[in-house]
């Protein structure tokens, strides 16, 4: 499985991007996939994430609603749009996915694939 992120970038606060994640190697029709996110000297923590067999969504909850995961299951591909960036959104945020269910979905360790990650800056 190989997961390729872009999108990332440079933003006023205020602004939006769009983060893509698309996924190649994929053969399971139910899996999690989604976004995590790293700041320097902070743990990896779960932003968003889809499950593909029910599209359920979990997010977590410091986004306050700011942020939206969809996907586009032809092209194997997930997007985080995020509005209302903020300088704490600074991070590098990478793509993740499992192909198992798990009660702990926003939890960087239930992930066995990652990508290499985009970075995001909010200034």
């Amino acid at each position: 499985v190989q997961l390729v992120e872009s999108g990332g970038g440079s933003v006023q606060a205020g602004g939006s991007l769009r983060l893509s994640c698309v996924a190649s190697g994929i053969t399971e029709a139910r899996y999690y996939m989604g976004w995590f996110r790293q700041a320097p000297g902070k743990e990896r923590e779960g932003v968003a994430i889809m499950y593909t067999d029910d599209d359920r969504t979990y997010y977590a909850d410091s986004l306050e609603g700011r942020f939206t995961i969809s996907r586009d299951n032809a092209k194997k591909t997930v997007y985080l749009q995020m509005d209302s960036l903020k300088p704490e959104d600074t991070a590098m945020y990478y793509c993740a996915s499992v192909n198992r269910r798990t009660w702990y979905p926003l939890s960087a360790n239930q992930y066995n694939y990652w990508g290499q990650g985009t970075q995001v800056t909010v200034s």
